[in-house]
Parts: structure tokens; sequence; C-alpha cells
């Protein structure tokens, strides 16, 4: 079985957690990275290449960012290979996607996902919504795993807040920012990831560091001086970065995951900067609310599902569309 993917997967400059997802889950099938500015390369001769060199009938996982953007190049293949298409975000949810561009990119997407014989996502409802785009009968789930780790000890247990994201419109870092400077409170903000140019359209603010993408020891230690996790998503399909705060009993305030988080903290409405700034305000003035995120970031630790449980379910997947 094969798995096609981004070049750039395993790069610690660029970590996300769609990159986490296709290493970890990918460990066993023949990897076939391919180089290009995806969803939308300006040559598509290296993937068409790949593709071709698989043989007839055999079984291919490719990552949706790679393949639902070219159907022209995807389809033919698909009438000869057993194909899988990983969604991570489907295309046309970026944020900042001019109308046009939007809608053609759902249609490409489309027709790559009714080519394939099989479609897998990363959450439930994530799932849902890819049969309700795309007029799909079946998606399948395979969530992302979580690796054990220690209970974070904190800091003074209140301000020190930490954010995993690249810095993307998407990922809501200037609706954090702006909320946080309406809180009277002395905070500090950790926002850990790739640097990317909409840095420069945040607020200016030294409470607020970039210390940019944190991996290792450098991302375990962020995570251990963490008192709260913070995540302000316009748009995830699961939010992997959430799990892992989770896995360390850390507090959560995010919006857009409600799978990742579950009952593990609490769910603020995406792109809802007076929502978010109550629920701060409410972190930082109530001693008992702080205790609750705690116990529900505990419980819910204890029942995060695990990587092996994650190749398992794709495995499965896969295994089915075998002759």
């Amino acid at each position: 079985m094969h798995f096609v993917l981004p070049a750039d997967v395993g790069d610690p400059a660029s970590p996300s957690g769609g990159n986490v997802y296709d290493l970890r889950v990918g460990a066993g099938l023949n990897l076939l990275a391919v180089a290009g500015d995806w969803p939308r390369p300006s040559d598509t001769t290296a993937l068409s290449q790949t593709l071709a060199s698989i043989p007839d009938g055999d079984v291919v996982l490719i990552d949706g960012l790679v393949g639902c953007g070219l159907p022209e190049v995807v389809v033919p293949h698909a009438r000869r290979l057993k194909l899988a298409v990983l969604v991570h975000l489907p295309l046309a949810d970026e944020t900042g996607l001019d109308p046009t561009t939007a809608a053609l990119l759902d249609e490409k997407e489309r027709q790559v996902l009714r080519a394939a014989s099989a479609v897998v996502a990363t959450s439930p409802t994530a799932a849902r919504d890819l049969r309700a785009r795309h007029g799909l009968d079946t998606v399948h789930v395979v969530v992302p795993g979580t690796d054990p780790a220690p209970v974070a000890r904190g800091t003074d247990g209140v301000s020190q807040l930490l954010c995993v994201a690249s810095i993307t419109p998407r990922k809501g870092h200037d609706l954090l920012v702006r909320a946080l400077q309406r809180v009277d409170y002395e905070w500090r903000l950790v926002c850990a990831g790739p640097i990317r140019p909409f840095v420069g359209q945040l607020p200016e603010d030294d409470r607020v560091s970039f210390p940019g993408p944190l991996t290792g020891e450098a991302l375990t230690s962020a995570y251990d001086a963490a008192d709260l996790f913070v995540l302000a998503s316009r748009n995830e399909t699961y939010g992997m970065v959430v799990t892992e705060a989770l896995a360390r009993g850390l507090p959560v305030i995010a919006s857009a995951v409600p799978d990742a988080l579950g009952d593990g903290g609490l769910l603020v409405p995406p792109g809802d900067q007076n929502a978010l700034e109550a629920a701060l305000t409410r972190w930082f003035q109530d001693q008992e609310f702080r205790a609750e995120l705690r116990a529900r970031a505990l419980a819910r630790r204890a029942n995060l599902s695990t990587w092996d449980r994650s190749t398992e379910d794709l495995r499965r997947v896969l295994a089915s569309l075998r002759p």
C-alpha cells in the first residue's frame, strides 16, 4: 500500500497537525513524497509521474492537500488504482480565499472525492460536512491519536497562556490577541508555530511572544509551563494541538474543535471575539471556573485515543479496498 503526501511533511520548519498525522499513520506504508506548492502547484509533473509509477490495482492513499485540487491528474488514475483520499481540511475552507477561487476548489475536490474508492476524514464533524458538501455516501473517520505525557506543572496557575498553531488567519491569533487586550489581568501569551506574513497584521503587544515553530524538548517545555491552552481558530477539522494539551491535563478554551475538545474544556463560537473575551475574563477572575476546567481536562486526558488505534483504523479502511 502506498501513501502520496506533501514533500515537506517531515520538515521541522513547517510543523502542522496534518504533517504529524501523515507521518504517524503512514508508518509501514510506502511513502511517496511529492514536491509542489499544494493545493495549486505550478507544475503537476511530479504528481503525474508518481501516480503513473504505481502498478494497476494497488491501494493508494493520497493526502487531499496534494490530490483534491487536481482532478485532471488524479481522476484518470482512480480508474485503475484502489484510491483512498485523506481530507485534513476541505480546500475551500481555507481562510482568505475569494468566493470564485473557493467555489473552483470545491468543485475540483468534489470530482476527486467522488472518483475515489474511499474517503477518510479526521473527525466525525468533518465526515458529516464532506458527505453533505459533496454528496458522498460514506466517509470513514480516523481520528488523530495522542502520546501519553506528564501533567503540566504550569507557572502561577493562571497567567501563562499557550497557543500552538501556524500564524495564519484561519487560526484566529488576531481575535485572541484583541480579546486578551480587553481583559484586565497581567497575562502572558506564547504563540508557538511557523511565522507567516499574517503576523504583521496582528495587534502589537509586548505580552505576546512568537518563538516560531517548537518541537521536541522546546515544545514540551512550553506545554509544561502553560496554565491555559487557547486556540481561537475560525475553522478546524479536528485540532490535534488541543488533544496534545489535554494529554498534559491543561485547561483549554478553544473554538472550532468540538471533536478534539469533547467535554474536556470550554468551546466558544468561532470568530466570536466577545465570547472569547468573556471566557478569558472568567478564567482570570473565577477560581472555581479554573478548577472546573482543570478537572475537565484531566477527565478527558484519561480517554484520549492513541496513535496505535488511529493506525489500526486506517489500515482497516485501506485493507477493505483490496480485492
